[in-house]
């Protein structure tokens, strides 16, 4: 059995949004005869779905333009940073099905860097100071006065530059100095009053060692990187648009010309789920998830584990465009893209989740045939396999009921129903534990009703599914749900966390019955049980025991809203 890769076409144009329409006006006018973006992450964490619009977005444009789209790595923070981050993140952009020009890091320019601060330095641009970071902050001064000028803010250069080195020579503790720009202590924008570039930390770099012990801020790091590898569009989201007076002001005192430009955008709310990596990191260390890729997680690697598609995800970027403003998503869009992309790639299989045993009395003991069922309805070039049939099956314990309400369509004492593909069968009796508690169903079938079709015209409304009995594979089978109970999961008391929204039922486990097709799936792979939702195969899945996550549910809710308006 093999998952239909095909990607459906897209629909419509891509919409010329305003950073599109940026470098169109650029392209136009010779400011630039070419396009060079970036996604540059922090190595401090796994990426999330926002990442994804702006991996999206900057390898997008790059594609779209026959640019250039580097991936950087801003590794100027080597107290938490690891080479597990790098790895995960270079994964991710893979599987969304991205491919970068270069592959840098920050730390691939980290003399160069140093070099451009003593640069500032001798130009009178930058100081040594010796206040503390608390000092630092309070002197700063606030939207509505100004900051107070640093005692060493005047410091000769020649003395500055000398107490930098001794700090790059490792002379110094942490926090003993710091080099900051000398810009303007009075400005309106806070970010330019000083800000700090280089502080000590001595701490073992992920790259590096321990050749280093005083690292860039990113703010200085990142618009040098951007200009020493030619970036013509630096992308961002929008909590650094108060940090591009500082970018601008690096660059131009540096004297790059040409040199790239920053453009802000909105970056991406979900209803339900947080987007904060501190907080993401909060859960795993907390253990209150199973880790970066639990399927719960709107990490990239948990969406890929529970069975989300790249082209869903890229779809989905799509579909909310690029905005300056701020604005929250419904997660319900988010399935809803999933949904379309699955209904048309994913192969239609069998699954009895909460299992219920059959026993056709009048089927012949020992007897058993097969019946041929298509992988998907509307795709006959996916084909179709045997799924064999006896005396005993599974169905589901929902599709039963004793004492059933009016239009209950499903099986029930008397009542026929239809088994896809197979016969039609009426419930004849019920078997019960010493509790009460039913445990099995006794039934007949028709056989003149082979292949689900009655040849003397009577028709029934239920239809259901079923595993044989004698050939069902057990299976793990994980039904996640949303992992906080509101759509604003930062909401919450006085002195509450955002934890206390965690939904304790966002995980539960049965034993299923499969299909013997099932047996032994690939991990990844992805389907449809029918009626029941979409799965993937978990790469915990072995040979004989197979392990699925449930995806999604078959219900769209986004369709409903879209069609209310």
């Amino acid at each position: 059995m093999a998952e239909n890769n095909t990607a459906p076409a897209p629909q419509a144009a891509a919409p010329r949004h305003f950073i599109r329409q940026i470098v169109d006006q650029h392209l136009a006018d010779g400011t630039w005869d070419h396009v060079a973006t970036r996604f540059p992450p922090e190595p401090n964490g796994y990426l999330h779905i926002g990442h994804a619009k702006s991996i999206c977005l900057n390898f997008g444009l790059a594609q779209e333009y026959g640019g250039t789209c580097n991936l950087r790595f801003d590794d100027t923070n080597p107290t938490k940073e690891e080479v597990e981050y790098v790895e995960s993140i270079r994964e991710d952009v893979q599987w969304l099905g991205f491919r970068w020009t270069n592959n840098f890091f920050a730390s691939d320019y980290f003399e160069r860097l140093y070099g451009f601060a003593v640069r500032l330095i001798e130009m009178g641009k930058a100081y040594v100071d010796e206040q503390t970071a608390d000092e630092i902050r309070r002197n700063r001064g606030t939207l509505t006065s100004p900051g107070t000028p640093s005692p060493w803010r005047d410091r000769p250069a020649a003395e500055s530059l000398d107490l930098f080195a001794r700090m790059r020579a490792g002379e110094f503790e942490d926090g003993r100095y710091v080099l900051r720009a000398r810009i303007d202590m009075a400005h309106p924008n806070v970010v330019l009053r000083d800000p700090t570039l280089y502080r000590i930390r001595h701490a073992h770099h992920h790259r590096t060692g321990d050749a280093w012990c005083i690292y860039p801020m990113y703010d200085f790091a990142h618009c040098l990187s951007d200009a020493i590898e030619g970036i013509t569009h630096s992308i961002c989201t929008l909590e650094f648009e108060n940090n591009r007076a500082l970018y601008d002001w690096v660059l131009d005192t540096l004297g790059f010309d040409p040199r790239p430009r920053q453009y802000e955008f909105a970056r991406l709310n979900i209803t339900g789920t947080v987007l904060s990596k501190r907080r993401l990191i909060q859960l795993v260390r907390e253990g209150r998830v199973r880790g970066w890729d639990d399927p719960r997680m709107p990490t990239i690697s948990g969406l890929r584990r529970r069975g989300y598609t790249p082209e869903a995800l890229r779809d989905f970027c799509e579909r909310i465009g690029v905005a300056k403003a701020d604005s929250t998503v419904e997660f319900a869009l988010l399935e809803h893209c999933l949904r379309e992309d699955l209904n048309a790639r994913a192969p239609r299989v069998i699954g009895v989740l909460n299992p219920l045993k059959v026993v056709i009395e009048n089927y012949p003991e020992g007897q058993q045939e097969e019946f041929d069922m298509a992988y998907h309805p509307e795709d006959p070039g996916m084909g179709s396999r045997k799924v064999p049939f006896s005396r005993e099956l599974w169905i589901e314990r929902e599709d039963f009921m004793e004492d059933p309400p009016r239009k209950f369509f499903r099986l029930s004492p008397g009542s026929e129903v239809r088994l896809r593909y197979a016969y039609y069968v009426t419930c004849t009796g019920v078997v019960k534990d010493d509790s009460g508690e039913i445990v099995e169903l006794r039934c007949s079938y028709d056989p003149q009703t082979r292949g689900g079709w009655s040849q003397d015209g009577r028709k029934v409304k239920g239809t259901l599914h079923w595993v044989s009995a004698a050939h069902a594979v057990p299976a793990e089978v994980r039904l996640y749900d949303r992992l906080f109970t509101t759509d604003d999961p930062m909401t919450v008391p006085e002195g509450g966390e955002f934890t206390d929204n965690l939904n304790p039922e966002s995980l539960a486990v049965v034993q299923a019955m499969l299909e013997p097709g099932l047996a032994s799936v690939r991990p990844g792979m992805r389907c449809q049980f029918e009626r029941m939702g979409y799965f993937c195969a978990d790469p915990d899945s072995v040979p004989g025991k197979p392990v699925f996550n449930r995806t999604a549910t078959l219900r769209d809710t986004w369709a409903k809203i879209a069609q209310k308006g």
